[in-house]
C-alpha cells in the first residue's frame, strides 16, 4: 500500500506544475494540517484514493470551507482496507487560538479515544499535527511536542507516527524520520511517500 504524507506546505509538485498520472499507484493520502483547504480537494479529485486530514493550528478557515470531498479524522480512529488509522491535530497551546491545545487538554481527547482504540485491537498510523516531545519538535514554545503522546505509542505501539508542524526547512538538523522503539516516526512536512505493506482486512 503506497500512502501520500502531506503537511504545512502546498508541493509545487502535486499543485502548480501537476501533470496527470503524478497521483497513480497512490492509495490513500494524509493531511496533517496547515494547507490549504482548495490543494486538499484537488488532490482528492486528481487521486484515485480517500484524502484524510487532521487540523493544524492554522486552520482556522476549514470550520467555514472544509476540504471538498476529503474526511476528517480529528478525535477518531478510523480504517481504510484494514489500516487503522487515529486523528489528534492541533499543536501546543501558545497564542489562544483554534486547535491549540494544553498537554492536559490533549491527554484527555487521548483517554476519550480508549474505547475506540480497544474496540479497533489497537492503531496502525497515529496523525498529528504537532510531533511528540522530544521526537522532531522545536525548541521554542510553540512547536513543542506533546508528552501524552509518548505513553500512547508505549501502550499500542503502532506501526507509524506521522506529523507536521515543524517545517524541515527551519534548519539543516531536522530529522524526517525518528524512531521510537516499534513505531517509525515521520515529518511529512510538504510531501513524503509511504510504503508499507497491505494490511489484512480487519
Amino acid at each position: 500500500m503506497k500512502l501520500l504524507l502531506i503537511s504545512d506546505k502546498e508541493s509545487p509538485y502535486y499543485w502548480d506544475y501537476y501533470q496527470p498520472g503524478r497521483l497513480d499507484g497512490i492509495d490513500l493520502m494524509i493531511s496533517c494540517g496547515d494547507l490549504n483547504a482548495k490543494y486538499l480537494s484537488f488532490l482528492v479529485t486528481m487521486g484515485h484514493g480517500p484524502l484524510f486530514y487532521v487540523h493544524g493550528n492554522h486552520d482556522q478557515t476549514y470550520d467555514r470551507h472544509p476540504p471538498e470531498g476529503c474526511d476528517c479524522i480529528e478525535d477518531k480512529l478510523v480504517t481504510y482496507k484494514g489500516l487503522r488509522i487515529l486523528g489528534l491535530g492541533g499543536s501546543a497551546l501558545y497564542s489562544g487560538g483554534p486547535h491549540q491545545y494544553t498537554e492536559r487538554q490533549m491527554e484527555r481527547r487521548i483517554r476519550r479515544l480508549r474505547f475506540q482504540l480497544f474496540r479497533a485491537k489497537g492503531v496502525d498510523i497515529v496523525v498529528t499535527h504537532a510531533p511528540a516531545q522530544g521526537y522532531g519538535d522545536g525548541e521554542d514554545y510553540a512547536h513543542r511536542g506533546f508528552a501524552c503522546l509518548l505513553p500512547l505509542l508505549d501502550k499500542y505501539k503502532p506501526g507509524y507516527l506521522v506529523h507536521g508542524h515543524v517545517h524541515v526547512n527551519y534548519g539543516a538538523d531536522i530529522p524526517r524520520v525518528l524512531h521510537r522503539e516499534g513505531t517509525t516516526i515521520i515529518n511529512a512536512y510538504e510531501r513524503y511517500v509511504l510504503e508499507i505493506p497491505s494490511p489484512p482486512e480487519r
